[in-house]
């Protein structure tokens, strides 16, 4: 591919992958990465990212075009939620194109871990406060 796709974006709203248009690419890869249930061994409702947007762009646009460089892709995509975001709900999603699918297996984790190291966005786990323990009632016999 002569000019590949390269798009970052980051929203409050939930994420949703542009339609892939059929390029020529072999293998087209979404990775989406989810809010779990837990952390740190606690349930939580969800995560509050917060990013500085202006560095953080900037940091999320070099790394799609460095992974189209160094894994030979035809387009690279991040998208990244901020603000509050459930559990069970996508915070992140990564989308690599490219003629085979071992490039975009490998060019995602890369990603992924630049995103982890390289770019602004910070993230506060939302704990479920735990209900307190109803006091045991007592039963006398009269």
């Amino acid at each position: 591919m002569a000019n590949p796709v390269c798009e970052v974006r980051l929203t409050d709203e939930p994420l949703r992958l542009p339609e892939h248009p059929c390029c020529g690419s072999g293998a087209v890869l979404d990775f989406l990465g989810v809010v779990r249930p837990l952390e740190l061994n606690q349930q939580i409702s969800g995560i509050d990212y917060e990013a500085h947007e202006t560095m953080a762009l900037h940091q999320m646009e070099l790394i799609v075009r460095e992974a189209v460089a160094k894994f030979g892709l035809d387009s690279a995509i991040i998208h990244h939620r901020t603000g509050f975001v459930a559990a069970g709900e996508p915070s992140v999603a990564v989308r690599t194109s490219s003629r085979h699918r071992a490039e975009s297996y490998q060019a995602n984790e890369w990603i992924m871990e630049q995103l982890k190291t390289r770019v602004p966005i910070w993230k506060q786990p939302c704990f479920k406060k735990l209900e307190a323990a109803k006091p045991a009632v007592a039963v006398t016999a009269t």
